[in-house]
């Protein structure tokens, strides 16, 4: 879906340099004033991972920037490739690959696919506000459950609910998990630091939708930030809900602050919080990572996690089984020679 009312900017009035694709359109929009959509034709939709530290090899990245507007995105240097800021921009000038799901597609049906785990909300949030407009989802999920290849996302919002009968079709075929990041549960923090997502509490409940359909969500307590939302009680709060929800796996992170989202975090933090900004100059004194004693403490704020036996999250170990047997089967024809005629 588009915008039919919108200011239509043509591509020579606004260059982005660092943008190696075809541009479309700019405009604004009133239902989201301040912000700047820039459409554009992109060459490809995988995006190779360098090296192996993480488990997958592939992301895809619909949007650049994200309204979301938290104060800690690590992405928000990113835009500075752009020729655009880490701050307002970023949350204001929004990058739109409108081409991405016929890229997907395509590149799937490629005969030198080998149907690796494809990973969606690693740089920005696959279901940030556009996306409710766009609905570049639906057909990239298609594209993977027609591919039978494996995926993973993670968002800061409710809205991957809207797909939620397509996901179940791509768990038939493949394996799939839609996980959330809740750093807390806590109002106060919550609109302090992540101004313009869906409530933790509305992330929660989708954590809990999607474990009851058979698809397997977990929860990330990320970023876990000194003085903001690292309280144990805090901790313990998200911890018992996601075990409530039926988490398949409930993981904590230190705040990391990259150039970029350094600069604008510290700026906000001197503003809402000047009583903590000492103390993360002395963390974060060496870089972009907290020291090594602040590392420990805070992974030692998430207790170790045991998924819930609950009955009503049994349909993700029924759609496991419909998975498998698909397996056998397809190496049992694998097995079987080609019959050849028999006249």
């Amino acid at each position: 879906m588009r915008w039919s009312d919108q200011e239509v900017r043509r591509d020579d009035e606004r260059h982005l340099p660092g943008l190696e694709a075809e541009r479309v359109r700019t405009f604004d929009v009133p239902e989201a004033i301040g912000t700047r959509f820039h459409e554009v034709r992109a060459k490809s939709a995988l995006n190779r991972v360098p090296g192996s530290s993480l488990p997958f090899n592939w992301t895809v990245n619909a949007f650049r920037g994200c309204s979301h507007a938290c104060t800690y995105c690590f992405a928000r240097g990113t835009h500075t490739y752009l020729d655009l800021n880490p701050g307002r921009d970023f949350e204001r000038e929004i990058v739109v690959k409108v081409n991405v799901p016929e890229l997907l597609r395509a590149e799937l049906s490629k005969p030198s696919w080998k149907r690796e785990l494809v990973a969606f909300g690693t740089n920005t949030d696959p279901y940030q506000w556009a996306e409710g407009r766009y609905e570049l989802m639906p057909p990239m999920i298609e594209a993977l459950r027609d591919a039978e290849t494996p995926a993973s996302v993670l968002s800061k919002s409710p809205l991957p609910l809207r797909d939620l009968e397509l996901y179940r079709e791509l768990a038939e075929v493949a394996e799939v998990s839609v996980n959330f990041s809740i750093p807390t549960m806590e109002e106060r923090a919550w609109r302090a630091t992540e101004p313009h997502t869906p409530s933790p509490q509305k992330r929660m409940e989708a954590v809990a939708a999607f474990n009851e359909a058979g698809i397997p969500s977990g929860v990330l307590i990320a970023p876990l930030m000194p003085g903001i939302n690292d309280a144990p009680e805090q901790v313990e709060e998200i911890v018992r809900l996601a075990e409530q929800a039926g988490a398949t796996f409930v993981n904590g992170l230190a705040l990391h602050l990259r150039p970029g989202a350094r600069e604008v975090f510290m700026s906000w933090l001197s503003a809402a919080r000047p009583d903590l900004v000492e103390r993360y100059e002395r963390i974060y004194e060496r870089g972009a990572y907290a020291d090594g004693e602040e590392r420990k403490r805070i992974g030692n704020l998430v207790p170790s996690y045991r998924r819930s036996a609950d009955p009503r999250f049994r349909r993700r170990e029924e759609l496991a089984a419909t998975r498998a047997e698909r397996r056998r089967e397809a190496e049992r024809r694998e097995r079987t020679p080609a019959q050849t005629s028999l006249f």
